[in-house]
């Protein structure tokens, strides 16, 4: 590949691999504790990520178990979760956290699959804008001293890494719905 070209193939793989962390967010009926990943927690005047003030462990499929370090931060954490667009109340017993997910309906299934059709959408958006980008580029390589030819080449090689990287969003979609609407 073209060295002109790979900041945008580059890119593209940054698009696609933010994609995925969005599905990890997306909760399928199974505790996952990368649906966590966003939440942040004031711990001592600073937002922190809530895997930097507690351990979080998956004790059953559908429960997720947050143990902070610092038994001060047990309020804290609930608080934050609550405000969160996570959908569940925390339960604690003093010393834990758990948060249990319910069984999903298949209509709140549907609703995350067409989330996960919306989010993988705009990825493949966000990847034409960056294939748009890299043309322009190479229009003003033509008004240097670049061949037509070569030109050309380098055009193709872009449809051909953006067709690639829509190939995998598809298929990122594809197995996220499937996830999704298993029962």
């Amino acid at each position: 590949m073209d060295d002109r070209i790979r900041i945008y193939a580059e890119k593209m793989e940054k698009s696609y691999k933010n994609m995925l962390e969005e599905f990890g967010t997306i909760r399928a009926g199974r505790a996952n504790p990368k649906v966590l990943s966003k939440i942040t927690v004031d711990y001592y005047g600073a937002p922190t990520p809530l895997q930097q003030v507690a351990n979080v462990t998956v004790p059953e499929a559908r429960v997720l178990q947050i143990q902070p370090w610092e038994a001060a931060m047990i309020k804290k954490i609930e608080k934050a979760i609550n405000m969160s667009d996570l959908g569940i109340n925390p339960t604690n017993d003093g010393k834990v956290i758990r948060l249990v997910f319910p069984e999903l309906t298949e209509e709140r299934r549907k609703d995350l699959a067409k989330d996960v059709r919306k989010k993988g959408e705009a990825a493949k958006v966000a990847v034409r804008n960056i294939r748009r980008d890299a043309n322009d580029f190479l229009k003003k390589l033509s008004k240097q001293d670049v061949s037509e030819d070569e030109i050309k080449d380098l055009e193709n090689e872009v449809q051909k890494e953006t067709d690639k990287w829509i190939k995998e969003i598809d298929k990122g979609i594809e197995e996220k719905t499937k996830e999704i609407m298993t029962v």
